[in-house]
């Protein structure tokens, strides 16, 4: 009638590893869910999910996922750039080129060093709403689409935090952005 202690172990497993990150915690399971669709329909693992070489060419690296440019990964000095093609992006999908300088994705899952686990959901919104980078030193740049997303509602940039904070911490510490050649940014 009662499972054997190895049974009741062997379940309690079983729901421990099968039990998705989102619904972990006591989290809000519809409001994840929306947050998935809107990260989704936004493309936000087209560039914050590093793309990898797989047998039918590139595909995005699932185990990295949403953690941005990875940081094992060095880069060449970017391509010469001319007024008919002035941005450029790596083969990753995760770091871009332009008038702007270099930017790189950041990481989006909530590890506390090197993601957006130390972010507040009120700062987060803010960023996405304003255009200014978590930082406080300077706009959101290229490619990052933050003008379209800061049209969402409250709820629904709640719900995209709601969701990246679901995810599963991965440890990843993104280059800096670089600001082109000559420029100077507001800390010099």
């Amino acid at each position: 009638m009662f499972p054997t202690p190895k049974k009741a172990a062997f379940g309690i497993l079983a729901c421990s590893i099968f039990v998705p990150a989102a619904f972990a915690g006591g989290s809000n399971p519809a409001l994840i869910k929306r947050g998935a669709e809107l990260v989704a329909v936004a493309g936000c693992g087209d560039c914050h999910t590093p793309f990898k070489m797989g047998a039918h060419g590139p595909e995005k690296d699932v185990a990295r996922g949403l953690s941005g440019h990875p940081e094992d990964l060095a880069l060449p000095p970017p391509p010469q750039l001319a007024a008919a093609w002035n941005w450029a992006g790596s083969a990753s999908m995760t770091a871009f080129v332009g008038p702007w300088g270099i930017t790189y994705s950041p990481n989006l899952t909530p590890d506390k060093e090197t993601g957006l686990g130390a972010v507040s959901e009120k700062a987060f919104v803010n960023s996405l709403r304003t255009g200014q980078h978590l930082d406080g030193k300077r706009p959101i740049l290229p490619p990052m689409p933050w003008q379209a997303l800061s049209k969402l509602s409250d709820k629904d940039l709640k719900a995209i935090y709601a969701y990246l904070q679901a995810q599963p911490a991965v440890r990843n510490k993104v280059p800096a952005y670089q600001p082109p050649a000559g420029a100077l940014t507001k800390a010099e």
